[in-house]
């Protein structure tokens, strides 16, 4: 389940996509636009910058700015950093891998194939769809004149 913090840092994420490039942004503007808490949406953008997810600039001028192009982050990228692994149970992740505990027999255990092929379907949507793939589905259709 996707928490509260990998929501809100997603909404900020693409508030940041929409916005000019180069231009870095407040974080009470990002916060009023992606409708997140400011206090919390400090801490998330701490942490997205110490992933290089988000970059910082200091001054009056200063703000957030994306650390990488809106295309090169993907929600599974903001989704691990904030949640962790995409998949429901250990023996499945791709990231976090370890051995279930009271696991038999890996090769047989029917909860695993079918955990895997959960966390191979998350994770396709997921790594493919980008802030920039996303950004178009925050504004509305253009009405025809």
């Amino acid at each position: 389940m996707l928490s509260q913090k990998g929501r809100y840092a997603l909404r900020a994420l693409l508030v940041l996509a929409d916005h000019a490039r180069d231009h870095p942004m407040m974080i009470s503007e990002i916060a009023e636009q992606a409708k997140v808490p400011r206090k919390f949406l400090e801490q998330i953008l701490l942490d997205l910058k110490r992933r290089g997810i988000v970059r910082s600039l200091r001054g009056r001028q200063g703000g957030y700015l994306l650390g990488r192009a809106p295309k090169d982050i993907t929600f599974a990228d903001v989704i691990r950093q904030t949640d962790g692994p995409l998949a429901l149970s250990p023996c499945v992740s791709a990231t976090a891998y370890h051995r279930c505990a009271d696991c038999v027999d890996e090769q047989t255990c029917a909860i695993r194939r079918v955990l895997l092929r959960a966390r191979d379907a998350t994770a396709a949507v997921l790594e493919s769809s980008s802030l920039a793939s996303a950004a178009p589905l925050r504004r509305p259709p253009k009405r025809a004149a």
